[in-house]
């Protein structure tokens, strides 16, 4: 895929002609994130949107000294949309690289030029921050509503939702997640976790091999926590 074409496969650039995005191609900085290093932290100034050509990104808050992760991104995702579209532009939470991303980025003063030629990118990219703020509000309501497993059980289907590859077996997430990334994405602990997993494991709904989870039926998985 060139680079034209990768930043075609972006939501909000689909219905530009190559003509266009021959335009705003060169607009676009790559950089190379190490695993572990921190893109922005979450009451930083931020300027830049950030698409992710490769890699895995999360996106968390803290909150009375632990982290709750809000999101997964990974390749055709993108992040930081909200320092362009608000006259506020503090970063509402961190990004953390956990699988050495390479980034495409765009400053704000590039977007706001785009945007004179093609308003309707403003428009795609507010239509996916508004449905990724809903998602971030259902983690949190998870954190009051639901008991611990539920809400184990519910990260799991929001990320075959996200990230699921269908497979003859079920749901394949696509991507490595350690028990405590998955405490970080649930709102508990890495023990609590690991005693959950062990069960779905013995009960035939989840398969792990190597850090990687298949969800074998998404729907009795849902019925065993009676949703």
């Amino acid at each position: 895929m060139n680079e034209l074409e990768l930043i075609r496969s972006f939501p909000f650039f689909e219905h530009l002609t190559y003509a266009d995005l021959a335009k705003i191609a060169p607009l676009f900085i790559t950089r190379e994130y190490d695993k572990g290093t921190i893109v922005f932290h979450e009451a930083d100034e931020g300027d830049e949107l950030y698409l992710i050509q490769s890699g895995i990104i999360h996106i968390y808050r803290n909150d009375e000294n632990r982290e709750i992760i809000l999101s997964v991104l990974s390749e055709g995702d993108f992040f930081g949309e909200m320092a362009l579209l608000e006259s506020v532009r503090d970063r509402a939470a961190s990004a953390r690289a956990i699988e050495k991303p390479v980034l495409y980025v765009l400053k704000r003063r590039d977007f706001i030029c785009m945007l004179m030629h093609n308003p309707l990118i403003c428009l795609k990219i507010l239509e996916t921050a508004l449905s990724r703020l809903s998602k971030a509000n259902e983690v949190i309501m998870d954190l009051t509503l639901f008991d611990a497993r539920t809400r184990i059980v519910r990260t799991l289907l929001r990320l075959i939702e996200q990230h699921g590859t269908r497979k003859p077996e079920g749901f394949l997430i696509a991507f490595k997640l350690t028990h405590q990334q998955l405490a970080d994405m649930s709102g508990t602990v890495r023990e609590t976790v690991t005693k959950v997993m062990q069960d779905l494991q013995c009960s035939e709904l989840i398969q792990v091999n190597k850090k990687i989870i298949l969800v074998r039926d998404p729907d009795k998985l849902k019925q065993s926590v009676g949703l």
